[in-house]
């Protein structure tokens, strides 16, 4: 006799994979700010039941990354510029300490990979857009992980989401966002130096407010 398949542990796995793919629909701007979303059209389109996209759904409307509108009507969060700087000002009081954590405790394998990471694109002459992107993600995420506070790492997760909907949709022309200051950092951490990495971490996100406050 067959053994009864896992209904609960698939569902839960098929919309894990409907909330990575609409997050990144978000976060790539495919699903832009202020857009509606119909649950039953988004489950046809990728070729899903509407249980396990009415489970992603509710996931990102409780992060915040979807709203009512004032009809009720569930829609894209649009991102503002206050949106944006009240994010970044929290960045500006846990990621620091996170780097300076995360120096002390970040194994050889990561601190590699970022460096090499960095390096193509540094040695690179033309660098995709989504390159620059991957490797600003990877270097936050780590350090949020690496600091050994799992409620740092999730918060920055959590606000690095904002941010990077704002940067992504509303700031064009950008060309190696914060090489060098990525450099700087993971210089720091490679070098087990707290203070640096604190002190790098606070500079590359004071810079970027500061950017953001006089040009945008």
């Amino acid at each position: 006799m067959t053994a009864p398949s896992n209904n609960s542990s698939d569902t839960g796995s098929l919309a894990d994979s409907v909330f990575a793919r609409l997050l990144k629909s978000i976060l790539e701007g495919q699903l832009a700010g202020g857009t509606i979303v119909q649950e039953r059209r988004l489950a046809d389109q990728m070729g899903v039941s509407r249980s396990p996209m009415r489970d992603a759904l509710g996931r990102l409307e409780g992060q915040g990354l979807l709203m009512r509108n004032s009809r009720g009507i569930l829609t894209v969060r649009v991102v503002t510029l206050e949106d944006y700087l009240n994010c970044l000002n929290l960045r500006l009081l846990i990621e620091p300490t996170a780097a300076a954590l995360a120096a002390e405790r970040m194994g050889k394998a990561d601190l590699d990979r970022l460096d090499s990471l960095l390096r193509e694109i540094e040695a690179a002459s033309d660098v995709e857009a989504d390159t620059l992107w991957d490797f600003d993600d990877i270097l936050h995420q780590t350090i949020g992980e690496s600091s050994g506070n799992p409620f740092i790492a999730k918060t920055i997760i959590e606000m690095r989401r904002y941010t990077a909907i704002f940067e992504r949709h509303q700031l064009s022309g950008r060309g190696k966002p914060g090489s060098a200051d990525h450099r700087v950092i993971v210089n720091a951490l490679t070098s087990r130096d707290a203070a640096g990495a604190k002190d790098a971490m606070h500079n590359h996100l004071h810079e970027i407010r500061q950017k953001i406050i006089e040009n945008f």
